[in-house]
């Protein structure tokens, strides 16, 4: 077996003992490299070579189980709905985070990693849209910032739902209070762009 082939293979051990170990146990975030290594069947020394660290294959096991998700035909079907760009990132939003907090476990294991390592440069699928929706009345890099806030956002007030409950005052594990907080977010940071020009014109 090629050396490129024999690494491959040994990355996909990792990642399903790291998809396995994660759904046997309450605390996703507690599942340590050696016991995926001893899972996998491969020496300890290979979650780093392979994956750069736990963290990053814990990351890529919670990520494989997000594609599977969004890629039933929901995220498509609203990608290809005729609706403005607003509505449209309004339910990929409803349609993601009604997955986080689903998969609570592994959203609260995952998430603390996501906010400090992300690539900024990738991962943000609402980008186009939010470029779409205020075209040329924003610049670059504020259409940069309103994306990656609408995004990080949600993902903190997910990563501390049982805080954000209490301090709301209402569950956010129900669909319909959920729905309502990303509402408010993205009517927020998406105004309407006459609105938004003239609010920085009187400003």
């Amino acid at each position: 077996m090629r050396k490129e082939d024999k690494l491959a293979l040994t990355k996909d051990k990792l990642l399903q003992a790291a998809i396995k170990l994660m759904k046997e146990t309450d605390n996703p975030g507690r599942v340590t490299s050696r016991a995926i290594a001893a899972e996998a069947g491969v020496p300890l020394g290979m979650v780093n070579y392979c994956y750069g660290g736990r963290e990053n294959l814990l990351y890529e096991a919670f990520a494989s189980n997000k594609d599977e998700y969004l890629t039933d035909g929901r995220f498509t079907e609203i990608m290809e709905r005729d609706i403005a760009p607003k509505e449209k990132i309004r339910e990929l939003y409803y349609l993601v985070a009604d997955f986080l907090v689903n998969e609570y476990k592994y959203t609260r294991a995952i998430t603390g990693h996501i906010l400090m390592n992300r690539d900024l440069k990738e991962g943000l699928t609402s980008y186009p849209l939010v470029k779409t929706h205020y075209g040329d009345a924003r610049e670059e890099w504020e259409i940069r910032m309103i994306t990656y806030e609408l995004s990080s956002m949600m993902q903190l007030v997910i990563y501390r739902l049982a805080d954000m409950d209490e301090y709301l005052g209402m569950e956010l594990e129900a669909k319909e209070n959920l729905h309502r907080l990303i509402d408010l977010q993205v009517d927020l940071l998406l105004q309407d762009v006459q609105e938004d020009v003239r609010g920085d014109e009187g400003a």
